[in-house]
């Protein structure tokens, strides 16, 4: 991944500073503009349908938004390499390929302006190809082994159009790289109901292991046997010949070559606008895609003057609890932090240093919130049902599922105002549990003061989700006035 990313870094130096492009639905492409010359609701609205599209699993969104910090200014730096040359601009970092943080470090930046952070997370409901996918036929039926991701494989996965894609491990001469692979628009694999008419089978519970597979392909007859170069494959015997030849088809490398795969299934339909009116998109991936989008999209177009010090960071398996090197625990936000702060430039490398940044840093968890559901209106806490189309919404829980404090929600508050922005309010009932955020975490790891809010959608969870067609719009608005306001506006606040 590190080397594909390098070449295509590479290749769009002569790029940078470009004007946005969008892309509407029928996949011409027109120039709008920066974002702050006019906000276009609809086109971002078309951007973000066709940036999920493409961008199927964690891998594919991490190499794009990568290629759009560049064209944007940012310069990559690796992690293995020394920062200790570190000069104030835009930069940009990832690990793994699948978690990705950028930033933008003004000159006159000193420990005491803290920081402005907003951080997402990028991976999404997904269903993983198991290391060993093979699984005997029945009657014909080509099956493929999978595990759920967060959830995955409940009623609402099946009887999708499941395409397969990620990344493989290749070694090329004496190197190790990998490359992206994906199926879109070819759905490889579907998970059928059974037919009400056979009764009480058809109704549940499910077992996600042995009732929720995959089918991949049918054949009375078996496949042509391996040769002997594809039996070199270290990946021989683990999965079938088959889908080795279908992944090796994807990549255009051969069956040999393949030292591991990094797969998943996903829902290929592309998004939609929706309603009479086009209120709504209908897309896979809101959860959390769409805060991520607008995070990487504000920070690029940004208003940030010398002494800011500005950060997205977009991260891997918040929907597992986050306890990852990848993931809000392994802390790539304090790495960048502590890394730019004692570069030769800044020379604020002491422990004291770090405490006064964080004691002066403001961090947005920005996670998906819930829309309020009409047909189910009871169980959600009077006052607290956002809609679509109106703005952010703040996410609080008496019980610290959230982060969001009340110093918090007055310095929002106060922000949307500045900014023209309104704000919606989500809590949940004491009769329903609350669902969780990177919040917490990276409040408990740094102490800085952080607030939980996002863009509100429906069907949170299930493999296609609802949201209003302009709250893309709106987030990006939102989070280009907290990289512009903030700290003028939290300074205001006397040692809370």
């Amino acid at each position: 991944m590190v080397e594909a990313l390098k070449a295509t870094l590479n290749s769009l130096e002569e790029k940078k500073r470009q004007t946005p492009t969008i892309v509407n639905s029928t996949s011409s492409a027109k120039s709008v503009g920066p974002i702050a010359a006019k906000l276009d609701y609809e086109a971002l609205a078309k951007e973000y349908i066709e940036f999920t599209y493409k961008n199927p699993t964690i891998f594919h969104v991490v190499k794009t938004v990568g290629e759009e910090l560049t064209a944007a200014g940012f310069s990559y730096v690796a992690e293995r390499d020394s920062w200790a040359d570190l000069k104030p601009g835009k930069y940009f970092t990832t690990r793994n390929g699948s978690s990705i943080t950028a930033f933008n470090v003004g000159k006159d930046w000193t420990p005491i302006k803290g920081c402005g952070i907003i951080g997402s997370h990028i991976d999404a409901l997904t269903v993983l190809v198991k290391p060993n996918s093979t699984k005997n036929k029945v009657d014909g039926y080509e099956l493929l082994g999978v595990a759920n991701y967060a959830g995955s494989l409940s009623d609402v996965w099946w009887d999708r159009d499941l395409g397969i894609g990620g990344r493989i491990i290749v070694k090329e001469g004496d190197k190790i790289v990998t490359k992206l692979v994906d199926s879109t628009p070819h759905p490889i694999a579907h998970i059928p109901t059974l037919a009400p008419h056979f009764g009480t089978p058809s109704k549940g519970p499910f077992n996600p292991e042995t009732q929720a597979v995959p089918v991949v392909g049918f054949s009375s007859e078996e496949p042509a046997p391996a040769t002997d170069d594809e039996k070199l494959s270290p990946l021989y015997g683990k999965h079938s010949i088959t889908l080795l030849r279908y992944v090796s088809k994807l990549s255009g490398v051969a069956v040999k070559d393949i030292n591991q795969i990094d797969l998943q299934l996903y829902d290929i339909q592309k998004g939609a606008f929706g309603g009479l009116n086009n209120e709504f998109i209908f897309a896979p991936r809101i959860d959390d895609r769409i805060c991520s989008f607008a995070a990487y999209k504000a920070l690029i177009d940004a208003e940030v003057d010398d002494e800011s010090f500005s950060i997205v960071g977009l991260f891997d398996h918040e929907e597992v609890g986050s306890a990852t090197r990848t993931g809000i625990k392994g802390g790539l936000i304090e790495s960048v932090i502590t890394r730019v702060a004692a570069s030769k430039y800044f020379g604020a490398s002491s422990p004291e240093d770090l405490k006064q940044i964080y004691s002066n840093t403001i961090i947005l968890s920005a996670d998906v919130n819930h829309l309020l559901n009409p047909n189910f209106s009871q169980v959600y806490l009077e006052h607290h049902k956002p809609v679509p189309n109106k703005g952010l919404t703040l996410a609080m829980d008496s019980n610290g599922h959230f982060a969001t404090d009340q110093i918090g929600v007055a310095l929002l508050e106060e922000l949307s105002r500045i900014n023209n922005d309104n704000l919606q309010y989500f809590q949940i009932r004491n009769d329903s549990r609350s669902g969780g955020t990177i919040g917490p975490s990276i409040s408990l790891q740094t102490g800085a003061r952080t607030i939980d809010l996002g863009i509100p959608q429906l069907s949170m969870h299930s493999i296609r989700a609802t949201t209003g067609s302009k709250d893309v719009g709106l987030g990006i608005k939102f989070f280009k006035g907290f990289f512009k306001n903030w700290r003028a506006t939290y300074d205001k606040y006397d040692d809370l």
